[in-house]
């Protein structure tokens, strides 16, 4: 067998593969000591291991198998894949709303590259209508591919060619904004839009998938026909967050853009409204809305683009026994705004105070949020609180850190006066700060106590 019958194998896993004859993406019963395995041989990463093969299962799922495990292996058949998402020619109907879709990067439609063990990002009309034929009934979708590049590669350069390249459409008609983006930053863009793009005509979906589209228990396919619905037929003309409820396909939730932040690694429930509820659920036959009062949308197509941002800015997550030198490093190398989520109320330690003065008497601008993410700051109830305004820190309520570091950036890009930015940042702009938070959107079913584990198998069996 040649060498490319054993792609990215090295070592004991070369060994093993040569020893009983059997090829990379060959079918194969592999024989272990712990039982007998069926699936298709993959190639490996070419940074991985040789101790392992690996196994795509019957159930679409990977599994690695310790070489030293294996008593025997048969190779059944063979069919080189490449995992190519399949295309086919997304149809146009008169009746049905223009959708378009900017893709900047992630999981929403992507293939897997067995080479290098990374998901790479497919992303074309047909790519799409071929992985997702739904989205044809929903509407005619067009796709512009404006970046390449993971969640955490995004920033303020791609923020403001996002918002022109959104304004640009709305301004030709077109019925609503899909925007496919990577999970881990997907609120830091969210909020950045909320800003750039303000009273738009028709709906903004940020939407995304924490599972590549390759694996059984992907969320790409439905977050993708959720989003889609909700940029064509949805009423609610702002930035919004589209992703799971439940880790479950029940239903997705519609979150919005100021008011949203990942909560888990992995789970596909993963985004999760903070301060407030969502602002509605949906699913492949309707959208409910959960609140009232949001910008609803229009027939024209008018709308604000303010694409600026300045980059010397940073979020401080405080800590106990955090030293003045961090403060005074910020400063020195030119940094004109900080954030800092504080703790309780919003707090820092009085050791850093004197490096406080030092900033905001060189014209550093200072705000504090809570690091509890519910909740406001409140920095009139203690001493330190009020030492703390007295030296210039602003308090921003129940505006989430993250969202504060997007709008100061957001801000310091329109002006360096210091009584304008505190202006804007203290101007409520989609509700990145709320007047109060409902009673029922801080919910925690903390699982283990018998009262909780009964209401839940009464609600949710």
């Amino acid at each position: 067998m040649t060498t490319d019958a054993f792609k990215g194998y090295k070592g004991k896993a070369l060994d093993c593969l040569k020893k009983f004859h059997v090829r990379v993406w060959s079918d194969a019963v592999v024989k272990t000591t712990r039982g007998d395995f069926e699936g298709i041989i993959l190639p490996r990463s070419e940074n991985d291991d040789e101790r392992h093969i690996v196994l795509k299962l019957i159930t679409g799922y990977n599994v690695g198998v310790a070489v030293h495990t294996i008593t025997g292996m048969d190779e059944r058949g063979y069919k080189e894949a490449h995992y190519k998402i399949p295309e086919k020619e997304f149809p146009y109907s008169e009746k049905l709303p223009n959708v378009k879709l900017f893709g900047t990067g992630g999981t929403i439609a992507s293939r897997l590259d067995y080479r290098t063990g990374a998901v790479i990002p497919a992303f074309s009309p047909g790519e799409l209508y071929g992985a997702v034929p739904e989205l044809a009934d929903i509407c005619n979708l067009k796709t512009e591919k404006l970046f390449a590049v993971f969640s955490e590669n995004m920033g303020p350069d791609q923020y403001k060619k996002l918002a022109v390249c959104i304004g640009e459409e709305i301004k030709k008609g077109v019925d609503g904004i899909l925007i496919g983006h990577g999970t881990d930053t997907m609120h830091h863009t969210a909020t950045a839009l909320s800003y750039m793009v303000q009273d738009s005509p028709v709906p903004i979906v940020v939407v995304g998938s924490q599972r590549s589209s390759d694996r059984p228990s992907s969320d790409a396919a439905l977050n993708l026909i959720h989003g889609t619905k909700a940029a064509a037929e949805s009423d609610i003309a702002e930035v919004m967050v589209c992703m799971f409820g439940p880790t479950s396909n029940e239903y997705g939730l519609l979150h919005r853009g100021t008011r949203v932040r990942k909560m888990h690694s992995s789970y596909r429930s993963t985004f999760r409204t903070v301060g407030d509820i969502p602002m509605a659920m949906i699913n492949r036959e309707k959208i409910t809305p959960l609140k009232t009062g949001y910008k609803k949308r229009r027939q024209d197509h008018n709308v604000k683009i303010t694409p600026c941002f300045e980059e010397k800015v940073t979020l401080l997550y405080y800590y106990p026994n955090m030293m003045p030198d961090m403060i005074d490093a910020i400063v020195d190398n030119g940094y004109k705004g900080i954030v800092i989520a504080g703790t309780g109320l919003g707090h820092i330690n009085k050791p850093l105070y004197p490096a406080i003065e030092r900033a905001t008497k060189k014209g550093v601008a200072i705000y504090m949020t809570v690091q509890t993410l519910w909740g406001y700051t409140h920095m009139f109830v203690y001493d330190t609180g009020r030492d703390l305004m007295a030296k210039g820190i602003v308090p921003l309520d129940n505006m989430l850190p993250e969202v504060a570091y997007i709008k100061l950036g957001w801000a310091l890009g329109q002006t360096s006066d210091l009584a304008e930015v505190e202006k804007i940042m203290k101007t409520p702009i989609s509700d990145d700060i709320t007047e109060r938070e409902p009673c029922n959107g801080y919910l925690v079913f903390q699982g283990g106590i018998p009262v909780v584990e009964e209401f839940l198998k009464s609600v949710h069996k």
